[in-house]
């Protein structure tokens, strides 16, 4: 089948541009492209007129939770990849913190079976880096390869025994495999729902020096040294760890950070009066230090844009602040939500995209990412400019854990593709059947 986009306003995160052009897809990959007008209707199986409005690759998330197995009722394979295609993620990069954790080949097979079954999107799992996700001993790196892991993390339960997290690392260098770590010392961070500061304080609430993150960031980058492993931090949040970063980059090691889309919009005053919602681990961080990470991500510093969607029912997220559970969803969130650094001036386009496509793609050896030719038909068509206010009751997610409740954003999906297939249309109205 071939399919063209016409007059498409194209932003190509691998070169940098932002133009006007047509893109031609023939069996599922980029086949051609050109400016406006330059390919003949006729040849097209189907014609999508964008009428100016942005096309890009699909998004890759890294660091998604979907609550298969064990906890369903908060987010399923089919209700996350609705979700997900509704915001033009067309790759989520699941994390192992499912109740039994994703440690073994059998359990990883499943994990990819049911999402075969169940969405359009690609999806693509983690293993844990140690059994159970306990520190104590490295799971079986090798055959979690074999059954198709693409990273190991134990997610937001950090390594304390450097021993044991030396050996890990050394073991997946010998594999080539890539560990994603969480950067908060455990021991300074058990028990905060904040960051240290007067509001913090003012507020009574538990709270973690920022000095947290670069003093895990110093070690594990001195491990990496060590071991030269490939490394990726998955959220960076502080200004404190960002010079800690730029030295790794610049002595050469194969480092990457990555930042939530939370910790690039909002800030610890958005807690306002124990507003659970925004409860999130780290916790939200100063005005100053969001900054410090949105100029950080323009100079390309911070790799990875995520959305760390983490889906909590309302029982879990309707406690007193300190005891309620961390976390948002944000898969329809991370797009609208990232524009509104594109429409402060922050970044541009491209740069904006890059973080959400090309580099999540590139660090984990995928072809997705980019709009050159051969590259898959994975994309997204939104308008950037489309204003509309969120209301929690329809995401497509199971849970309703966002921050962004009743907000007003900026940047609507029109259209998902995978493989040249298409997953959303914004004028189609789906079915509201639920799945088991």
């Amino acid at each position: 089948m071939t399919l063209l986009f016409r007059n498409a306003r194209l932003i190509d995160p691998e070169a940098g541009t932002d133009s006007q052009g047509d893109l031609l897809i023939r069996d599922g990959v980029i086949a051609a492209r050109g400016e406006t007008g330059e390919y003949d209707t006729h040849a097209a199986d189907r014609v999508i007129d964008c009428a100016g409005k942005c096309l890009a690759p699909g998004l890759v998330d890294i660091g998604v939770k979907v609550c298969e197995p064990g906890e369903r009722h908060k987010e399923s394979f089919r209700s996350a990849g609705r979700a997900a295609a509704a915001g033009g993620v067309t790759t989520i990069i699941t994390r192992p913190d499912t109740l039994p954790a994703i440690d073994t080949p059998e359990i990883l097979e499943f994990v990819a079976r049911r999402a075969r079954e169940a969405t359009q999107v690609r999806v693509l799992p983690m293993a844990a880096l140690t059994k159970g996700r306990e520190g104590r001993e490295m799971t079986e790196i090798g055959f979690l390869l074999d059954a198709g892991a693409v990273a190991f993390t134990d997610c937001d339960r950090v390594v304390a025994d450097t021993k044991v997290f030396g050996r890990a690392l050394t073991y997946a260098r010998s594999l080539g495999a890539l560990v994603i770590a969480h950067v908060q010392d455990p021991g300074l961070s058990r028990g905060a729902s904040a960051t240290s500061g007067k509001f913090a304080s003012l507020r009574g609430l538990p709270a973690v020096s920022s000095m947290a993150e670069r003093m895990a960031l110093d070690r594990d980058i001195a491990m990496v040294e060590m071991t030269g492993a490939r490394y990726h931090a998955d959220q960076i949040t502080t200004a404190r760890a960002l010079p800690a970063l730029e030295r790794a980059k610049a002595n050469g090691l194969d480092v990457t950070a990555g930042v939530s889309i939370h910790h690039l919009t909002l800030n610890e005053i958005d807690v306002a009066n124990y507003r659970t919602f925004f409860k999130v681990k780290p916790p939200l961080r100063s005005e100053d230090d969001r900054m410090a990470v949105v100029a950080a991500v323009a100079s390309g510093l911070i790799d990875v844009i995520s959305s760390m969607h983490t889906p909590q029912d309302e029982e879990s997220k309707r406690l007193p602040f300190e005891e309620a559970a961390s976390g948002a969803v944000a898969l329809e969130t991370l797009l609208p939500a990232a524009l509104r650094l594109y429409h402060a001036g922050a970044m541009d386009l491209p740069t904006l995209i890059r973080a959400m496509t090309l580099n999540p793609a590139r660090r984990l050896n995928l072809p997705q990412g980019r709009l050159a030719i051969g590259a898959p038909a994975d994309l997204v068509l939104f308008d950037a400019d489309a204003p509309f206010v969120l209301d929690r009751a329809k995401l497509r997610s199971k849970s309703k854990n966002t921050p962004f409740d009743e907000a007003r954003l900026q940047g609507k999906v029109l259209g998902s593709w995978v493989g040249g297939t298409r997953i959303f249309d914004a004028n189609v109205v789906e079915s509201e059947t639920r799945d088991a």
